[in-house]
């Protein structure tokens, strides 16, 4: 996620924070959720080298719930925001202690897995020939379910940059049985994209999502968002324009993990739900 820091609070892409820090000011964000004291299960690290990310040396972890075994379960991969990589599902998310708290409370068991995509991929075809986005479902997601014996069911999870990516790749036509975003980065121009996100005018128009949630495939999506994000009205013109209305909605909070991670739990149980 982002770089520049209003008293915690973590502002992505370049945009003007003026919103974010009058929602701070103002004791509107809602309480930051702070990474559950559990004990998590087993993780797992490796990497390979992708061939959509040009030849990149990739990593990537996965963690299983504790007292199971990944063999026979399905699979959620988790997508991160711009200028981090794949451990801050884990450092930042506490992706392992979440999903671990979920499913002592009762949520179908799954594994999830993150991945490194780039710092500014947007997980989305750039004009060099990579794709992130490709990278998950053609490279990460085969390599998991056979060195795992994992099930067939998949899931895409993301905030912020990934939020936009999970998104993007259902809507371009990825094979998966859910979908769940908190504050996806959804600009509202190509004027007002970051640095890097898209190519050029006409890549943003082709994947930037702006008007195009009508396009979103009939799967289940949760997709959740801050009223003090940056890109809060981008993605609510967005949310309302598909159908059915996905789950989720909009509450206090702002463009920050401690909002994200307030909405984990319900978007972990959604995710089971559909995985189960």
């Amino acid at each position: 996620m982002g770089a520049a820091g209003v008293g915690g609070v973590l502002i992505d892409h370049g945009v003007l924070p003026g919103r974010v820090r009058m929602y701070e000011v103002l004791g509107l964000d809602g309480s930051s959720a702070p990474i559950p004291d559990v004990t998590p299960g087993k993780r797992y690290d490796g990497s390979f080298t992708s061939k959509a990310r040009g030849g990149v040396r990739t990593g990537w972890s996965l963690t299983v719930p504790p007292g199971h075994d990944p063999k026979g379960l399905p699979l959620l991969v988790c997508l991160h925001g711009a200028r981090a990589d794949h451990n801050a599902a884990f450092t930042s998310m506490g992706i392992d202690r979440f999903l671990a708290q979920a499913v002592a409370a009762g949520v179908p068991p799954f594994v999830a897995a993150s991945v490194d995509g780039g710092s500014a991929s947007y997980w989305h075809p750039r004009a060099d020939g990579t794709d992130a986005g490709a990278m998950v479902t053609e490279e990460l997601v085969p390599m998991l379910r056979t060195k795992f014996g994992l099930a067939h069911g998949l899931g895409l999870y993301g905030w912020s940059m990934g939020g936009y990516g999970v998104l993007g790749m259902a809507t371009r036509g990825a094979a998966v049985d859910v979908v769940a975003a908190v504050s996806p980065a959804l600009f509202a121009s190509y004027g007002a994209t970051s640095p890097g996100a898209f190519d050029d005018a006409a890549d943003f128009r082709a994947n930037g999502l702006r008007g195009q949630g009508a396009s979103f495939p009939d799967v289940p999506v949760r997709i959740d968002g801050g009223k003090g994000d940056p890109f809060y009205f981008t993605v609510r013109d967005y949310v309302d324009d598909i159908r059915p209305r996905p789950a989720g909605g909009f509450e206090a909070g702002g463009h920050h993990y401690g909002y994200m991670r307030r909405m984990l739990p319900a978007q972990l149980a959604f995710v089971g739900k559909h995985l189960a």
